[in-house]
């Protein structure tokens, strides 16, 4: 029998301060109106001072954990997907292993943008599938809310902070865990979404909405075709869509595509905003833990961020 990743745990962090459009409203010139017309974003978690991408990753991580049952000296593999690390170097990852108090296994980083927990969850497959790992951990942390320009109104109300995790296991049996992952890169389209400076600058964050918008609603449709064409389904066989929470017009022009109704597309980003690498497993979380996702259930994950990048998985819980 083949070994297949299968999820068993899943948690979460969200920062204590939350803001909401109209606190934004009296910052900078915008209305609850305008973002919630054009995003579908009511409010955003924004993290404190003594909040960073380690502290966020390893309460989510240690949620996950108690989920699964397991302890962290289980744990083969720690995988970070983040584009706002608190450090340069070391990665986050093995601040995140230093804090759960693990001996053994290995830790690192991985860079996607917003496509990064589909990226950090492929790779986690690849190392259980493989044999070399038995169990490993897969988290998305991020505090957009340090790199954005707090005076760009196009920018600024579109992101939050937060972090996600997820437990994977080795299973033998068939047709459970993860069934496919689709991958794809595209550098020459790199200008269109990307965070200047060197590492000695403050950072900040560039995008062409528009033209991101274009190439989401091409490149998700494509990418969840391959997932779906690789196992045989049809769209309607998805029992969940859980999309990356960007923009609200994106996720239910993904839904339409499947011909599924919202009621079966997990959604936070009303509430969470884009919180890039972490938006899949936060809304991964809230789902299975108010019971709309069960085991058993087929779920769609997809995602595009900065790169470009974009990716899809096919699981069966």
């Amino acid at each position: 029998m083949s070994l297949r990743a299968r999820l068993t745990g899943f948690g979460s962090y969200l920062p204590k301060q939350v803001v909401t459009n109209a606190d934004l409203a009296e910052r900078i010139e915008t209305s609850d109106e305008w973002i919630r017309t054009r995003t579908g974003i009511a409010q955003r978690h924004i993290a404190g001072e003594d909040e960073t991408a380690v502290s966020m990753a390893v309460n989510s991580a240690r949620a996950a954990l108690a989920y699964a049952g397991i302890d962290a000296q289980e744990i083969g593999a720690v995988i970070v997907a983040t584009a706002t690390p608190d450090q340069c170097f070391p990665a986050t990852a093995v601040r995140v292993q230093a804090e759960l108090g693990m001996a053994a296994g290995f830790a690192f980083d991985l860079t996607a943008a917003c496509s990064g927990f589909v990226y950090a969850l492929a790779t986690a497959e690849a190392f259980i599938r493989s044999g070399q790992v038995k169990k490993a951990l897969v988290i998305g942390t991020e505090v957009y809310s340090r790199i954005v320009d707090w005076e760009d109104r196009t920018t600024c109300v579109l992101f939050g902070d937060g972090a996600g995790a997820v437990v994977l296991e080795a299973t033998e049996e068939e047709g459970l865990g993860i069934l496919s992952t689709h991958l794809h890169s595209d550098g020459s389209h790199g200008d269109i979404l990307y965070v200047d400076g060197p590492a000695t600058a403050k950072p900040v964050l560039h995008m062409q909405g528009r033209e991101v918008f274009r190439h989401a609603v091409a490149k998700l449709s494509s990418v969840v075709d391959e997932a779906l064409a690789a196992n045989g389904l049809q769209g309607q066989d998805i029992a969940w869509l859980v999309p990356h929470q960007a923009n609200l017009r994106i996720i239910e022009g993904m839904a339409k595509k499947l011909a599924l109704p919202l009621d079966r597309v997990v959604v936070t980003v009303d509430r969470h905003a884009n919180t890039s690498a972490a938006s899949i497993p936060l809304a991964l979380d809230e789902a299975v833990r108010d019971g709309r996702i069960k085991p058993g259930d087929l779920v769609l994950l997809e995602a595009l961020g900065g790169g470009l990048t974009w990716g899809s998985a096919l699981l069966r819980l």
